[in-house]
């Protein structure tokens, strides 16, 4: 056990939040081939990548639980501990998110109307990328810490920040126009379908919405 804490914190109290978002993202990720597969109705690589994505979240939720009950409770930590674990915890939400959305489409057999394929994968595609962008904004902890949350890396952070809110934000307007191209054919749909297409179509929102709310307790880390 205390090998495999020195792997995880090594001499930095943040950098497991880095490898934490790493595999957080990786599984978000994995929602881009899923829903490829939906669409193809190629339910056996359906089946294979949600098993990834099961697995993936796992990883994150254990390695989540770890941190927990072992970040440094050090009065010399620049900023408070209790803001870094409300951090991992929203990271955390990224790969629940991605496992939710999976789950629904696999629970419920569901197939995504050809009229709006084109339109989800977008939708998918910039959700994986606020995802990313929460990633490489939350990889700059260590050198943040290391700098005492001061200096020129704040100024780096600070726009990393920025251009995951222009992610988010784009997002969101593709999450109006897809709602709004699937009541175009909601008519065409069985009733029960078309519910559940909404769900998941809010669900994959929340992993940018996650991803921004990363953004947000990054920016309360920098205004300690």
């Amino acid at each position: 056990m205390a090998n495999m804490l020195a792997n995880i914190f090594g001499s930095s109290p943040v950098r497991p939040l880095e490898k934490h978002i790493d595999l957080a993202f990786r599984c978000a990720k994995k929602l881009r081939p899923f829903v490829a597969a939906v669409i193809d109705k190629d339910h056996e690589r359906m089946a294979e990548v949600r098993g990834q994505i099961e697995t993936l979240e796992h990883e994150a939720d254990n390695m989540k639980k770890e941190i927990r009950l072992h970040m440094p409770k050090s009065l010399f930590m620049p900023v408070p501990r209790e803001d870094l674990l409300e951090l991992l915890l929203v990271q955390d939400k990224i790969a629940n998110r991605t496992k939710d959305v999976s789950g629904v489409i696999m629970g419920r057999k569901m197939s995504i109307p050809e009229p709006i394929a084109d339109k989800f994968l977008e939708f998918v595609d910039s959700n994986i990328d606020a995802a990313k962008q929460a990633r490489k904004s939350v990889r700059e902890l260590d050198e943040l810490f290391t700098a005492g949350f001061r200096g020129a890396e704040v100024d780096l952070v600070t726009d990393l920040i920025e251009e995951l809110d222009q992610i988010e934000t784009k997002t969101d307007e593709q999450q109006t126009k897809l709602r709004s191209a699937l009541f175009d054919i909601e008519k065409t749909l069985d009733p029960i379908d078309a519910i559940f297409l909404y769900e998941v179509i809010a669900l994959t929102g929340e992993i940018a919405d996650m991803a921004e709310r990363v953004g947000r307790r990054l920016e309360l880390l920098l205004s300690h």
